[in-house]
């Protein structure tokens, strides 16, 4: 379980407007941090063209490496800390570029320039 990765994570149950199910989701946080067994990820949800001006989603291609299906985004205003007995399973991982867009829409989110 490394930063980078795409993991299937049961994200459920959820309140509110949380995004929810079992999905694939990106490990975000750094390798060299943390001592509990807790993983930062933020879920990877359907592409939709009007996110293309959103800063907080960064789009995926489907790829031999990610192993996705459907060209997607990750959801960076979704970020969360997870038990890691919610990842079920390995599907893949992002490329360096990918992973520091990620990083990028990770501090519009929190509003660090």
């Amino acid at each position: 379980m490394k930063q980078g990765e795409i993991w299937l994570v049961n994200l459920s149950p959820t309140v509110g407007a949380e995004i929810t199910k079992t999905r694939p989701c990106v490990i975000v946080n750094s390798n060299e941090i943390g001592v509990l067994p807790l993983k930062d990820i933020a879920p990877i949800t359907d592409y939709k063209t009007h996110y293309d001006s959103v800063p907080w989603m960064v789009e995926l291609r489907p790829d031999g490496v990610n192993n996705l299906i459907k060209k997607s985004v990750v959801d960076l205003f979704q970020l969360r800390s997870v038990s890691e007995e919610r990842l079920i399973r390995g599907i893949g991982k992002i490329t360096e570029e990918e992973l520091s867009k990620i990083i990028e829409a990770v501090k519009a989110v929190f509003g660090i320039y």
